[in-house]
This record gives structure tokens, sequence and C-alpha cells, in this order.
């Protein structure tokens, strides 16, 4: 089935300052995504990557231009109407994992799911129920059964906390999933193993991903790699007239 969207994400000359008196981190005349595409983007630290997918979240709004995502121009939202349009439509990724720990494992795996009715009508029909797809997510994921029930997010390893967020992320199938440098803490053998359950599942449910990372040898795994830098005018050098 074709989709009736001709992008997933489309942003038109946007641009982002922290504060008004300050120059923009982020000036980007044109950039899209279509739908179903695993795009990685890269660059390195401090430059905007992370302020890039809050714009494409409704994190963050744009100073000026318009960021369309799955046919709604963020900017037009209401921040009520942001939030929830991210929690039915957008599973995200944390660099820094984000769980809650005072909740269980599959307690963190359903919170998507307690913020919008679509995604908890997903999962009930993927899996029965939430609960029933929590539990297949996080078992892919390679979680043992047993963890499940017996062991706090605290407890876990890098490695398994980052299965959890993902788990999460994932779960009532948002079209649009975004990666925030998952990878930083993991061995090759890990990050291996992560990636291709990711690509798995984001193929099977025909998801657009948007994974950004500094570690460029990662993009031959993807459709297409571009470099923040080459797209946003705010970090390309001035011409110096000669």
């Amino acid at each position: 089935m074709v989709s009736a969207i001709a992008q997933s994400v489309h942003l038109s000359d946007v641009t982002y300052k922290w504060r008004p008196d300050l120059p923009p981190v982020l000036d980007i005349s044109t950039f899209s995504v279509a739908p179903g595409e695993r795009l990685f983007i890269s660059g390195p630290s401090g430059s905007g990557k992370t302020t890039f997918l809050n714009l494409i979240g409704g994190v963050a709004l744009p100073d000026t231009g318009e960021v369309t995502v799955l046919d709604s121009q963020l900017k037009g939202l209401s921040p009520a109407k942001r939030d929830a349009f991210r929690a039915d439509h957008i599973g995200v990724i944390f660099q820094l994992f984000n769980l809650v720990p005072y909740l269980s494992l599959i307690e963190n795996v359903l919170l998507p799911c307690r913020f919008s009715k679509r995604r908890h009508a997903r999962a009930a029909s993927e899996g029965g129920t939430p609960e029933s797809e929590a539990r297949r997510l996080l078992t892919y994921m390679g979680i043992s059964e047993s963890a499940l029930d017996n062991r706090r997010v605290t407890d876990l390893s890098v490695g398994q906390q980052q299965r959890v967020a993902a788990a999460r992320a994932l779960i009532g199938a948002p079209e649009l999933l975004i990666v925030d440098e998952p990878t930083t803490a993991l061995d090759e053998n890990s990050r291996q193993s992560f990636l291709e359950i990711l690509f798995e599942t984001v193929a099977r449910n025909r998801q657009t991903l948007i994974f950004v990372s500094h570690d460029e040898r990662m993009e031959a795994l993807f459709d297409r790699h571009i470099v923040l830098s080459d797209i946003n005018r705010a970090a390309q050098p001035e011409d110096i007239a000669g």
C-alpha cells in the first residue's frame, strides 16, 4: 500500500536561536524524509543534532519557517496538541534513555500507551493486551522473561537499559522513530545486535527512522546519510571576500 503522505518530515526555511540576541544554531533551507526511509544524520558533538531532533519532534519550535511532520505543521498546534501528536505518532530513543527508576521494566515500556489511546489500541491489537505486547517486545529485544518481573531498571546493564528504551519507543508502532546517539556506551557486539533488532522492527512496521550519531561507520546500514553541517547554513563558514 502506498502512503498518502508525500513526506514523513519536511522543513522549509527553518531557523532556530537559543536566545534572540544570539546567531542561529540552525538555519536550514529545506529538508525532507520519505515515508519508510532509514536516514542517518551525523555530525560532531555540539553541532546541533539534538536541537534538530527537538524541532522535528515538536519539543522546540523554529523562530522562522515551517516544520511539517506527517502532514501536520507543528508550529500551528497548541502545546497540548503538540504533546498529543508526539505521543500518538513519534517514538523517541533518547541518548540517556530517560527510563523511570521507580517503574518496572514493563511499566516503562507502557508509558506511551498511558498518554496515547492510539498507541494503546495498536499495542493491544498486536499483543492481545498492551502488557502482552510490552512483554513480547522486551523478550524480542533480548530481555529474559525472568527479568521482566524481578529486576529494576537500575539493576540492568547499559545495553539492557537501551533495549528497554527501544521497546518503549516502538510500542504501538508510531509512524516516526527518532533515535539520538543510542550506541555511544555500547561495545561493538552489543551495537550490532541492537541495530539488527531495530532495523527488523522498523521494516516490519514500515516506520520512518531518523537516526543521529557522530559515528559515521554506521552510515552504510542506512538508505541515506546526511552530514548536518551540509544542510545547516549556520554551521557553514562565511565566504571571505578576497
